[in-house]
């Protein structure tokens, strides 16, 4: 009779399935307390380019979109010039939409305005939430939430795009800000 390995037998929210690579992400980093800015601002773009899309296809492509938006160093992605526009457009590697692509160009320059002012993108987003993760309801009921809605309009104000509530949600969840492990995933934290 096979061995089964305890990460064969534990319980995951039900959005891992049987994917090797989403339950690697799942249980490696979906949930957990991101507090580095350049991180949380490249899981943000991520999380801007799955709009429409499954995240499975974003977790395939993230290598492939680190090494065409240079590791998502802001500093590199707000000098790009509409030339990078069209190389990004033609490789296949990545997501190829015009719109989410210049939303990643423009988030990078407002990241850099931010920071220019001695505004941390963490420390700013942390804020927004009492700087400790938020126990979530742990079922996907909620695709967005008036804390998102908050969130959205605070970084469109800063000059943000593809930062809806709904985006924003995800991030948030896939941050840590929120926990939203199922109740009967092993990663769920008890208040």
């Amino acid at each position: 009779m096979p061995k089964t390995s305890l990460a064969q037998t534990r319980i995951r929210c039900a959005w891992a399935g049987d994917d090797p690579l989403m339950r690697s992400y799942h249980d490696k980093e979906w949930g957990r307390a991101e507090r580095d800015s350049r991180a949380l601002w490249e899981k943000l773009m991520l999380d801007g380019f799955q709009a429409g899309l499954s995240w499975s296809t974003i977790l395939k492509k993230r290598e492939a979109f680190r090494q065409a938006f240079d590791h998502f160093q802001p500093e590199a992605v707000a000098r790009y010039t509409d030339a990078d526009v069209e190389r990004l457009l033609a490789n296949a590697g990545i997501v190829r939409s015009r719109a989410k692509i210049q939303a990643t160009i423009g988030n990078a320059r407002a990241y850099l305005a931010m920071k220019a002012t001695g505004e941390d993108f963490a420390q700013f987003i942390w804020g927004m939430v009492g700087n400790a993760p938020i126990l979530g309801s742990g079922h996907d009921s909620f695709t967005q939430t008036s804390l998102s809605q908050e969130i959205s309009a605070a970084l469109k104000q800063r000059g943000f795009k593809f930062v809806g509530p709904v985006i924003v949600y995800a991030w948030m969840q896939a941050t840590g800000l929120v926990n939203d492990h199922a109740h009967n995933c092993f990663l769920h934290k008890k208040p």
